[in-house]
């Protein structure tokens, strides 16, 4: 049955890839990508030996990639086709999704920061703590509720906004977070996770090799090679001024951010609603002082 399933996938999808390259070749012009425009043509655009010359393939698999024939393209060859038809980011994740290969973000253009659009979100969850984070805990934003929770004077010293440096290099005493033991290596085991995307970027690869070095129990986890997904938990935090609050955390996914996730947290009792209450009764106290 799952094969069948899969055959009347492909079929569908096939007159979209051909229906789809059709229509971006067709608003591409020589002069576009630097070529001499020629003698008069019969129609507008790109001629498909010219898509199949500059994005270094053979006519003939252009031909039948176009004509929406059953053949295997690899995610090189969709980037280079990208390339010449000048798609967008939208136009290549959709080309991948219609030649059935698994798409993978341009990590060259990869999220930095959250816009005014997302920061409004977050901002409108409080009195619950919202944060964005990408895949490897980097802090993209925060709402006030969030940075009542986990004020840790020591990270301002620190000064790289991410939550895995700020939980292994703090003093024990000092981490937000009351049951270490099970916690952290579940953190390291959702950032290696999406890790196997991203070997061999400078970028992780100094981060991982910076922070293992700044905390040995990091290396041994990062070691240990365990993997999982993000997903809904129960933690415990400490707060200097309050005590302990138990939050249940959710994970949400952003379009147009990809492997960057908002992380909502809400009270998992009574005791820690109050608490959390308390918090902001703080926070609106220090804003009123003169």
């Amino acid at each position: 049955m799952g094969d069948v399933t899969t055959l009347a996938t492909t079929q569908r999808r096939r007159p979209e890839l051909a229906a789809f390259l059709r229509g971006r070749r067709a608003r591409v012009t020589p002069e576009d990508v630097g070529m001499p425009p020629g003698p008069r043509r019969r129609t507008p655009g790109l001629r498909r030996e010219e898509v199949a010359q500059l994005s270094g393939v053979g006519v003939t698999w252009y031909t039948w990639l176009e004509q929406g024939r059953p053949i295997n393209a690899s995610a090189h060859v969709l980037d280079a086709v990208a390339r010449t038809l000048r798609l967008d980011p939208p136009e290549r994740e959709h080309l991948y999704h219609l030649a059935e290969v698994p798409f993978e973000p341009d990590r060259e253009t990869a999220v930095r920061t959250a816009g005014p659009e997302i920061q409004g979100i977050i901002d409108a969850l409080d009195p619950h703590p919202a944060v964005v984070y990408n895949a490897r805990y980097d802090i993209l934003a925060t709402n006030p509720a969030y940075r009542d929770l986990f004020f840790v004077p020591e990270t301002l010293e620190i000064g790289i906004p991410n939550a895995l440096w700020m939980l292994f290099t703090v003093a024990e005493k000092d981490c937000p977070v009351v049951f270490r033991a099970s916690e952290l290596p579940l953190m390291v085991a959702t950032m290696r996770s999406a890790y196997g995307r991203h070997v061999g970027e400078p970028g992780w690869e100094t981060f991982v090799r910076r922070l293992s070095a700044a905390s040995p129990l990091f290396a041994e986890l990062w070691e240990s090679g365990d993997v999982v997904p993000p997903g809904p938990r129960v933690k415990t935090f400490r707060h200097a001024a309050v005590g302990e609050l138990r939050m249940t955390s959710v994970s949400l996914s952003i379009n147009g951010m990809p492997e960057c996730r908002i992380v909502a947290y809400t009270p998992d009792d009574e005791e820690s609603s109050r608490r959390a209450a308390v918090l902001r009764g703080l926070r609106k106290n220090a804003k009123s002082r003169p």
